[in-house]
Order: structure tokens, then sequence, then C-alpha cells
């Protein structure tokens, strides 16, 4: 049996993979912040006589506006902590699959390729362009096998609803109105569930080093989303946009996985309206 090592096992993306890791048959090690702070690199001498095959490395912190009022803990636990999973990767010899996040700041082009110019705007974003120099470095100089990964926007069932697809479901099936700060901005949604089996098909990528981006190659405004999740839920609730653009916002956001495609094999296989089916449908809702 191999033994897989998930770093932020206990959260939105982590919990999921687990499950999955486990239903194929591998035994998981999970490492939560609730075991400690991943930026202490004593936190992983627990692992040092531990047969480890594989390390999906997804401990971060990630609500973006929070990294405007508190970047010092988004840098200590991105850098450093991504260094110390890199230095144990070092020293057993194993491959490492490095869960990033958008770092291409106001795009140039759509759709959006990995080779696109990184232009991280928000320290969230900014740390992870770090890692990421941290993990290139350690596979070029100390040829640890690393595969980087790029989420556009994740979605999916047990997302904290400070988050805007949850938020908009909650106000959908609880509140009078539904009310969000900017209807016009447009991103490309990825279903949990899509991007899990991503990150499971980097267990068999060959290359070196590789940076993939895992979405859906469409892009929906708030606007869409709401009158989509209305129309699932079968509801008409008026709609109130205070139209206000938050801080660096990217209006437009489509991403280019013709990579994850070619080499990988993977496509996403829910469309939008099937993923908001899947979650009200986990909510008893529909």
């Amino acid at each position: 049996m191999k033994n897989i090592l998930v770093t932020g096992a206990s959260g939105f993306i982590g919990s999921a993979l687990v499950v999955k890791l486990e239903s194929m048959g591998l035994k998981v090690f999970q490492l939560n912040s609730s075991d400690g702070d991943i930026s202490d690199i004593n936190l992983l001498k627990r692992y040092n006589n531990r047969k480890i095959c594989h390390v999906f490395h997804l401990a971060s912190k990630t609500f973006i506006p929070e990294s405007w009022q508190n970047p010092f803990d988004f840098y200590r636990s991105a850098v450093l902590g991504t260094l110390n999973i890199l230095k144990l990767c070092k020293a057993k010899k194993i491959p490492i699959t490095y869960v990033s996040a958008y770092l291409y700041g106001i795009p140039n082009k759509l759709p959006i390729t990995e080779t696109h110019q990184l232009k991280p705007n928000n320290p969230y974003a900014h740390s992870k362009f770090f890692a990421e120099d941290l993990c290139k470095f350690y596979s070029q100089f100390y040829h640890v096998k690393v595969t980087i990964v790029r989420p556009f926007n994740v979605y999916g069932k047990g997302q904290k609803k400070y988050f805007l697809i949850p938020s908009i479901i909650d106000q959908v099936l609880c509140k009078e109105v539904i009310k969000v700060k900017d209807i016009k901005p447009k991103r490309d949604y990825i279903y949990l569930d899509d991007f899990v089996s991503g990150l499971i098909c980097t267990l068999n990528n060959k290359e070196n080093f590789s940076i993939f981006n895992f979405g859906s190659g469409k892009g929906l405004t708030v606007l869409e989303i709401v009158e989509i999740i209305q129309k699932i839920a079968g509801t008409n609730k008026k709609l109130f946009s205070e139209e206000n653009q938050r801080k660096n916002e990217i209006m437009n956001v489509v991403a280019d996985i013709q990579k994850s495609k070619d080499i990988l094999n993977w496509s996403p296989v829910f469309k939008f309206e099937d993923g908001i089916r899947e979650i009200l449908k986990m909510e008893n809702k529909i």
C-alpha cells in the first residue's frame, strides 16, 4: 500500500482529497493546523521514520481579503511552510504536488495559459508566487519532482460561507433578498470533485517540474451565477448589488486547460449547473 502525506487535510479541498485517496486503497497521513504550525520545521519530524511516497501540499491561509489585513501569516505559512515540506521531500526523495493559486493578475489575454506573465496582485497570491519559486529551485538544484497546480475558482460542498458561491446559495435558500458587492466580475469555476480528480492525476505525472491550470475553460459573471442558482433552486428573489469593486479586482478570468488535458489526460466532468445541483442535493434542497 502506498502512503500519502496530505497537508491541510481538514480543509475544504484537503478533506475531499483524503476521502478520494482512501477510497483508492491508499494510506493517508493527515497534517492539519491543529497539529501545529506548518512553518515550524519540528512539526515534520514525526514523518522522519515513516515511509511516504508522495506529498500533496495544500496547507495555507486562503481568504484573500484577510491577506491585506494580516499578510505576515500568509507569507509565513506559504513560504516557510512550503520550504519545510520541500526539505522533507528532498530528504525522502519523493515527489510533491503543490496546490498554488491564481497568480496571473489582470490577464493580458484570454484564455490564460500557464506561460502567461505572473502578476500576483494581493498578498495571498504573492506568497504563493514565492512558494512556487521555492518549488522550482528545489526541482532544479535538489532534483525534487514537483507538480504545481494552479486552481481557478474551486466551489463545492463544505466551502465556508464567506466565499461567493456558498454565500449566494445561502441567500437563495434562506434570505428574503440576495445581496452581492458587484455583479460584473467574471470567473472560471471548477467543481471540487473535478479538482480532486485532477490532483489524483498528478500522481502519475512523469515530468520533473511542471505547472498546470485547473479550471473549466468557461467564465461566469456574478449575475449569471445568481440566475443559475435561482433557476435550479426554483426561486425568484430580488438581487441587490452594492456596485462595490474590490481592491485590485480582476474583471474577467478564463483558464486555458489544454496542457492538463494533453499531459495529465484530465478534463472537468461537471458543468457549473451540475455542480450546483450536486451541492443542493447534498443540502436536501432539491
